[in-house]
């Protein structure tokens, strides 16, 4: 196995769940439910990035690691690029990036994620999906789906049904719809570009930050998830659903 550490951005403010990271699931944080998951991975180290005390007192107290960053980051990229700078990583150094939101994430994907990129050594990134098998989240913006190539790299991201079956004749099963699932690998090398490239057009419009790196010529590769991932919690709809299946 390659070696890798795992990052997980983590901040205080939030438009639709304020103060995520230490809302309540089925007795722990979210924060520490994701950083638990992470630890069962292969990772070297897990890491914490954030910019809020109430957050790193959080994880230290349940024993974590943690990097306090900048509070001006405009995306969990910018924050894990930060970590990576502070702890001086080496340019072919391999950082996943785990989203806090994620209480649920099998360990064996976010090793099969650092796998991937360690195999794919021209690729800048690398990412998961999973089929799509139902109108209802094909249709949700919320959930981003992602086309790839025949060698797996990743064509296009977006918010819209893709691909669209123009002729209503219901699309092969080699081309299901795909959700992306928000883990990444990166090497330091991206981390150190992605930075300093302005925001892309495409970017902009989707509001999906890894269309920067496709738009500045750079490789993505997907990989189909081996453990299904259950969606992130983004509203309190979303929070309440994982509260109930925890408690099963």
């Amino acid at each position: 196995m390659i070696p890798f550490i795992v990052v997980i951005p983590a901040r205080f403010q939030s438009t639709r769940l304020p103060g995520k990271p230490l809302l309540e699931v089925a007795g722990q944080s979210m924060i520490e439910r994701v950083y638990r998951c992470a630890q069962k991975s292969q990772a070297e180290r897990i890491i914490v990035a954030t910019d809020d005390q109430r957050i790193a007192e959080t994880v230290t107290g349940f024993g974590g690691d943690v990097v306090m960053t900048s509070p001006n980051h405009a995306s969990g990229t910018d924050r894990i690029h930060e970590v990576a700078t502070q702890l001086q990583l080496a340019d072919d150094a391999i950082v996943v990036n785990v989203q806090g939101d994620e209480p649920l994430i099998p360990a064996s994907v976010i090793d099969q994620v650092a796998e991937n990129i360690g195999l794919h050594p021209k690729v800048a990134a690398a990412t998961l999906s999973e089929p799509i098998q139902s109108s209802n989240e094909l249709n949700n913006p919320n959930s981003v789906k992602v086309v790839v190539d025949h060698q797996g790299y990743a064509l296009y991201f977006s918010r819209a049904p893709i691909p669209f079956d123009r002729n209503g004749e219901g699309i092969n099963q080699i081309l299901l719809p795909q959700r992306h699932i928000g883990l990444y690998a990166y090497r330091v090398s991206l981390l150190n570009q992605f930075v300093v490239w302005p925001q892309a057009a495409l970017e902009q419009v989707e509001k999906l930050e890894q269309l920067r790196i496709l738009a500045n010529g750079q490789s993505i590769h997907v990989g189909q998830a081996v453990a299904s991932v259950p969606a992130g919690i983004d509203t309190p709809e979303d929070l309440q659903r994982i509260r109930e299946q925890l408690s099963l």
